[in-house]
């Protein structure tokens, strides 16, 4: 089972409660509860809140490491395998649509490149301004040029690495790289609010922020030499404070900009759910309470079991 949203729609309770009554276990689907130290702007679940329900895919990396889709997939794929052996049923939650998908619709299998090589090229990269690195793009990846900048840094050098150690883009990896699993499939549960009540959400969640110490946090990352360039601290609410840290801004710019970013980010992720979750993807509404909506995913799951579900060869969610 998937419990998905845009972010402040309520996943974390609705997976607790689900996991509860259908004695699961949890793996958050978020990319930026995977670093290890960033859990106010990420709204992690405190250890002490969730009680005696495993959870897994917190505080895995160190903020200036990389963690894929790919990454997430392997790793999902195992635990979702142990939780099943343990005659539990594996709940993912969270917003991330990209983990989803990289399971459901798995991607190809990437090329094996040297980790030393990789490294290296990626300091030699740094050496050099982001507009030279866009037109190597354009050079190396046309097809996947746009999207790289967009992406930021790490999408940015990952194109330019695939290309430059494989000899092939990545753009032609995606179209001829064979998959590397068998798709999962399962129940997607999708809670849905109005952007009026997302963007009322966001604004009373940037308050609770700031109240449990997100300046302190992100001082702490940065004295620990995390940077503006490492890959958790290009996240929102990180970016935002450590300008403002930085003396680039204020802090009433700093909270504006979280805040108009947190909802254009919430925007994007609800049209992405919409365009690219399953047909038969549960719709649940982020309104009602918390018992009407665990009641929903669990007639949900009855229906959906009591039918078999099972993947193409790759296994149930």
């Amino acid at each position: 089972m998937a419990i998905t949203g845009p972010t402040t729609s309520g996943k974390t309770s609705l997976s607790l409660g689900v996991a509860e009554a259908l004695d699961g276990e949890i793996i958050s689907m978020d990319s930026r509860q995977i670093y290890r130290g960033m859990d106010i702007a990420t709204d992690k679940l405190p250890e002490a809140e969730r009680g005696p329900i495993p959870h897994y895919g917190l505080d895995l990396k160190d903020p200036s490491e990389t963690y894929s889709a790919v990454d997430f997939a392997r790793n999902a794929r195992r635990w979702i395998a142990e939780i099943h052996g343990r005659g539990r049923v594996p709940i993912l939650a969270g917003g991330t649509g990209f983990f989803l998908r990289a399971l459901t619709d798995p991607m190809f299998d990437q090329p094996e490149i040297d980790s030393d090589r990789r490294q290296r090229l990626r300091d030699h990269l740094g050496m050099f301004e982001r507009t030279k690195l866009e037109r190597w793009a354009r050079v190396l990846d046309p097809g996947r040029a746009d999207l790289a900048s967009e992406g930021g840094p790490q999408r940015l050098a990952r194109t330019l690495e695939v290309a430059l150690l494989t000899g092939r883009s990545l753009s032609w990896w995606h179209q001829h790289g064979g998959r590397e699993a068998e798709p999962m499939t399962g129940l997607v549960v999708n809670l849905n609010l109005s952007r009026e009540e997302l963007d009322r959400r966001i604004d009373a969640r940037i308050l609770r922020m700031m109240e449990a110490g997100l300046i302190g946090e992100v001082e702490h990352l940065m004295a620990a030499g995390h940077g503006p360039d490492a890959p958790g601290m290009t996240g929102t609410g990180y970016r935002e404070v450590g300008r403002y840290l930085a003396g680039a801004c204020t802090l009433e710019e700093a909270l504006d900009e979280m805040s108009r970013a947190t909802k254009r980010y919430a925007r994007r992720q609800m049209t992405w759910f919409r365009h690219q979750l399953p047909s038969d993807a549960v719709l649940v509404d982020g309104l009602v309470g918390i018992g009407e909506q665990v009641e929903m995913v669990l007639a949900a799951w009855a229906a959906r079991m009591a039918v078999g579900v099972t993947a193409k060869g790759g296994g149930r969610v």
